[in-house]
């Protein structure tokens, strides 16, 4: 049964440590998912591990690194000279995030990274993540600037602009 009344804040210092976990569990999933796929394709697939397959180990490597990155720089702690916590940084577990979207990038990487090596068409569903960027695009910007509705005029507004016309011309 969830607890009633409002939801209690987390202190600075549950932020920094949270934060912390959870930039550790992630690189702890890269690790394990590169550790498994360069061991399979060293083991099972090595004629088959051409230039290809390499430069998408590298892709998919580049966009660890930056979501890691990100979120590092994102949840860093501040801490005083005295080794006082002066600010968690962003709460990564926050939901609806820019470290949720990280999150979702790191794992769907993860994912396909591990499933091509039953099929090298899989390598294709990394595409869901600009198809899902586009998607966020249209929805939150683009759509709702394309589709707004046009702003009413009053009466009195056109009738004061007609007469301005008039006098001008």
């Amino acid at each position: 049964m969830p607890p009633k009344g409002k939801q209690g804040t987390r202190g600075q210092k549950q932020i920094a440590a949270e934060n912390t976990s959870t930039i550790n569990f992630y690189w702890y999933i890269i690790l394990g998912v590169n550790t498994i796929y360069v061991a399979a394709q060293y083991m099972l697939f090595w004629d088959s591990f051409t230039i290809l397959y390499m430069s998408l180990f590298v892709f998919v490597c580049v966009i660890y690194l930056g979501c890691h990155q990100a979120m590092s720089r994102m949840g860093r702690a501040t801490h005083g000279t005295a080794g006082n916590l002066i600010d968690a940084g962003i709460d990564l577990n926050m939901e609806s995030g820019l470290a949720e979207h990280l999150k979702d990038l790191i794992l769907l990487t993860a994912i396909v990274q591990l499933i091509s090596l039953l099929s090298s068409y899989f390598w294709f569903l990394l595409l869901l993540a600009p198809g899902r960027a586009f998607y966020m695009l249209w929805v939150n910007i683009l759509g709702p600037w394309f589709f707004a509705p046009a702003e009413e005029v009053d009466e009195k507004k056109t009738k004061k602009m007609e007469r301005k016309m008039m006098r001008r011309h």
